[in-house]
């Protein structure tokens, strides 16, 4: 397989200068009617300003002889190369790709809607000109299958699989590494490299987006309630043991158990308690 070879190209400059020299030998040429010098000397002439080449900051000149890859010319300035020579400008620039939102499966078989953000540029002119039909195609083509392939290696969240270690929506610099070298090693073969992958958008699809928030916001508060309860019991269990440390009052089992109740109530429930003063006496 060819590799880009890189030219070495002489000075537009120098060539330029002949240009102008030959064109005023033409002129000299015809107004003193040797009209053989004259015409010897435009087509040479010709065949120097065709040779004439400009190449700006960031771009590049592929070129061949008859079909035949000649060699890729990255520096920027005025240069003179063959004349027979044809040309391929390619732009070296880094460029965004922003790919549409695609739905997809997870690895737990939920539909989500997903695009990625890609930054490349033109590495290798050679492969990017010759080894694939249409770079820029080949680029968003293949970067829609790496996301493919991404979405299906990692569950959305915790919630679909709790032992997932790596999940789309939270681990964002491991997913964005993963998907980084997926797009490097497919786009490596149109001489593409890869500055930075990113996902742009991601969320569940329109179809289950409602269950899922309705999924997420009930494991939420059963979080809470387990919070809630946990810190219940310690002050529970503070409460009475501060009451039999200072001997306050004794309880037995039965009027335990009722406060226990009572405090729990009270520290568990979502409104407001109205206190109920006894005058009697506790059996009352």
């Amino acid at each position: 397989m060819k590799k880009e070879q890189v030219l070495q190209p002489l000075s537009g400059k120098l060539a330029l200068v002949m240009v102008v020299l030959l064109i005023v030998g033409i002129i000299v040429g015809f107004s003193i009617k040797n009209y053989i010098l004259g015409g010897a000397l435009i087509p040479v002439a010709l065949l120097l300003l065709i040779g004439l080449n400009v190449i700006s900051p960031n771009n590049s000149k592929v070129f061949l002889l008859f079909g035949e890859y000649k060699g890729s010319v990255k520096d920027n300035g005025l240069f003179w190369m063959n004349p027979l020579y044809t040309r391929t400008t390619l732009s070296l620039k880094a460029r965004n790709f922003e790919s549409e939102k695609i739905k997809v499966n997870d690895k737990m078989g939920n539909p989500i809607l997903i695009s990625v953000i890609l930054v490349w540029k033109v590495e290798d002119t050679y492969k990017a000109t010759f080894d694939v039909d249409n770079y820029q195609n080949f680029i968003k083509v293949q970067t829609d299958s790496a996301v493919r392939k991404l979405a299906g290696s990692f569950p959305y969240d915790h919630f679909e699989d709790e032992r997932a270690t790596i999940t789309l929506s939270t681990n964002f610099d491991d997913v964005n590494s993963a998907l980084e070298k997926e797009i490097t090693e497919r786009l490596v073969l149109a001489g593409i490299e890869v500055i930075e992958a990113r996902i742009g958008y991601l969320a569940y699809a329109p179809e289950i987006a409602h269950s899922m928030l309705r999924r997420q916001q009930a494991s939420a508060v059963v979080a809470a309630r387990h919070k809630i309860v946990e810190g219940a019991v310690g002050m529970v269990e503070s409460a009475l043991k501060l009451l039999s440390e200072k001997e306050i009052i004794e309880f037995d089992e039965d009027r335990k158990a009722a406060m226990v109740s009572n405090l729990m109530v009270v520290l568990c429930g979502d409104s407001e308690t109205k206190p109920v003063i006894n005058t009697g006496t506790l059996n009352q």
